[in-house]
């Protein structure tokens, strides 16, 4: 398809989802006309058009804060964009790392957030951030911190030896339940490191295209 053949609004401008390729996060929702699709597969860095200033501009272009874009997709309609993007800094004019730091409560009222719209396990990353400064008797992520990386190897060893056992004879409610309990302790032990979840995947995401066994061997 064609630029030219984009479903663009009668103003020659498209909506533009702008989602982290790693966590999945959505970052913003900007507008683009056909030049600044073209300027973002150009130079690899996310342009839109500003409605009210009727002008084309790139994201970070003042502020630094970047959106790097690896990939664009179209929806069925050909009526909206995702950039798929490596953001460098916030996304948001407030200075948060995303736009959607709002929400409607159960009224429909608008009401301030406690975090972000996010995936879970950013959500979980973040939750688990916080918990640095919590204190260690009423907060067990914090004990295992503290405890630090060796008490940290045991519980991984530990949850991942009991996620074995159900993957071998037990119900897939308990793989599950035991998959999360693996899953959060590697997450403590990512953050006693200062290893981010954004790095865990972004590990993963180099390994596609690429035989397993390959990979091995690689290492």
């Amino acid at each position: 398809m064609p630029l030219s053949a984009l479903n663009y609004s009668s103003d020659g401008l498209i909506p533009v989802i702008a989602q982290d390729a790693e966590t999945g996060e959505i970052r913003m929702v900007a507008y683009a006309d056909q030049t600044a699709i073209e300027k973002t597969l150009e130079t690899g860095l996310a342009h839109f058009f500003s409605r009210s200033r009727g002008e084309l501009w790139q994201k970070g272009e003042t502020s630094g804060n970047t959106l790097a874009v690896r990939s664009v997709w179209v929806d069925c309609d050909g009526d909206t964009l995702i950039y798929m993007v490596d953001p460098a800094g916030p996304s948001c004019h407030t200075g948060a790392e995303t736009c959607f730091f709002r929400r409607l409560d159960d009224r429909g009222d608008l009401v301030e957030a406690s975090g972000e719209a996010a995936p879970t396990l950013l959500r979980l990353e973040r939750t688990l951030e916080a918990r640095k400064s919590s204190d260690a008797g009423k907060s067990y992520t914090k004990s295992l911190l503290d405890a630090g990386a060796t008490k940290i190897d045991e519980k991984v060893r530990e949850e991942a030896a009991e996620l074995g056992q159900a993957l071998i004879g037990e119900s897939d409610e308990r793989v599950a339940s035991e998959a999360g309990d693996v899953t959060y302790h590697l997450l403590v032990g990512l953050l006693l490191r200062g290893v981010s979840l954004r790095d865990l995947l972004g590990g993963l995401s180099k390994r596609f295209g690429q035989s397993g066994h390959d990979e091995k061997a690689s290492r």
